[in-house]
């Protein structure tokens, strides 16, 4: 007969793509002494550019957690030790109460997909059970089990709502399908409990006097400056500005928003004008290419990776929606809807801010007329949609009429596009915000 050996695996931070250098620990989803399986969450880190979750490549109960909250720790760094159940908890020594541990001791868990967490689309949370530690009496064993809490189960998004406005899952009502709690439960419960604006904005500073506030610069808020800084001093700018009558695109938004094709998604000029970016890369493609330094050659994409900037609590993030030039309108606005709302919630995974061609920001959602962005690192160009308001318009007879007009700014990398490039192709873009129908010619 052979007897299994029973081994402690140490679980370290693995790159999760992007040339990750570092990270921080920002919530363990495990314990001391809670027993995993493989694929579980075990820990949620903050990257350079996004909120990633890992999971457990290794199935046992949880020896040790080698890391704070808080932290910043570097690749490799050891996170946490996962141990054989065979094997007994630190400071303890194997008893029959850990060998004859009934199934009641479990609390049971819903059925996951075979895919690690943090790499791929998320799996419904997993209801971990304790590892029974061996006591004195049989009687605080019974206790202890009858008032062992169950896990409220939530999805990762709604898991994180609810933790930045402080709130306590088990104490929120689920109204979902079985018990799942969804983001419209934790938000019924934050209107019942406190005022929306008492709301926390954004995370807490370290250090505060009575003339000054200190906040770390790290994460998101740390990788876009450096990015920021380099594009600034690497690519010469160049920023052209147009204003123009979009009254027609207002309306063509007006009848999307009540045709049946259009009532599961969200339009909005953001969408137009991503459509009319992709059109006009047709005539101007040298807005999608980037300057390649090391090769000395610029380098031409054929399809158009489409970033949305996003403004997130942990500051700016651009995914891009792969190949957007290639889908219909439909699903170009159900790209933009899901993308947006991922990078809200803090779950934009790193791969869907790589490989970006150009960057759309909408900056009238704040109120603002225009202004000069900057190149997003990689790319050649990036557009501005400023506010779209009611203004006094001089029309083609001359007269004086009330319309929606708003500016576009363009910005593009002078050592891969011309001026006479960066001007058509913002006249393009123009043209087909000012008259959709301008689209069919291209």
């Amino acid at each position: 007969m052979t007897m299994k050996t029973a081994s402690a695996h140490t679980f370290s931070l693995p790159d999760v793509g992007e040339g990750l250098t570092e990270a921080e620990i920002v919530t363990w989803r495990v314990a001391t002494g809670d027993v995993v399986a493989i694929n579980d969450v075990v820990v949620e880190i903050e990257t350079a550019k996004s909120v990633v979750e890992l999971p457990s490549p290794y199935a046992g109960f949880v020896q040790a957690l080698h890391v704070a909250e808080g932290e910043t720790v570097e690749v490799g760094r050891p996170l946490l030790t996962i141990a054989d159940e065979s094997l007994p908890p630190a400071d303890e020594s194997p008893s029959p109460a850990d060998e004859s541990s009934s199934p009641a001791d479990e609390s049971p868990e819903p059925a996951r997909q075979p895919m690690l967490v943090g790499y791929g689309p998320g799996a419904e949370q997993v209801v971990r059970r304790r590892r029974a530690v061996p006591t004195p009496s049989v009687a605080s064993v019974d206790t202890e089990k009858v008032a062992a809490p169950t896990r409220t189960l939530a999805k990762p998004p709604v898991r994180k709502l609810a933790k930045d406005l402080g709130i306590d899952l088990s104490e929120v009502i689920a109204t979902g399908t079985g018990t799942i709690v969804t983001r419209a439960d934790v938000e019924a419960h934050a209107a019942k409990r406190r005022p929306p604006q008492a709301a926390e904005t954004g995370p807490a500073p370290v250090t505060t006097s009575d003339d000054e506030t200190r906040t770390p610069i790290k994460g998101v808020r740390k990788w876009t400056a450096e990015a920021m800084v380099r594009s600034a001093f690497t690519a010469p700018h160049v920023t052209e500005w147009v204003t123009v009558d979009v009254s027609r695109t207002v309306e063509l938004v007006a009848t999307l928003r009540a045709s049946r094709a259009f009532r599961d998604v969200k339009v909005s000029p953001t969408l137009i004008a991503a459509k009319a970016i992709c059109l006009a890369m047709r005539r101007t493609p040298e807005l999608n290419s980037r300057w390649d330094d090391d090769a000395q050659e610029i380098v031409l994409k054929r399809s158009v990776n489409l970033g949305i900037a996003a403004a997130t609590q942990r500051g700016l993030v651009v995914p891009n929606i792969v190949g957007a030039d290639s889908l219909p309108l439909v699903e170009l606005a159900a790209a933009i809807g899901d993308l947006t709302a991922t990078a809200r919630d803090g779950r934009t995974q790193p791969a869907q801010m790589a490989g970006g061609t150009f960057t759309l920001t909408n900056i009238g959602v704040f109120g603002i007329d225009a202004g000069t962005p900057i190149l997003n690192p990689g790319e050649a160009g990036i557009l501005a949609l400023g506010s779209i308001e009611r203004r006094p318009w001089v029309d083609e007879d001359d007269r004086v009429v009330p319309r929606w007009v708003t500016t576009l700014a363009l910005s593009f990398d002078h050592r891969v596009v011309d001026g006479e490039q960066g001007s058509r192709f913002l006249a393009d873009v123009a043209g087909i915000l000012h008259d959709p129908a301008v689209a069919l010619t291209f």
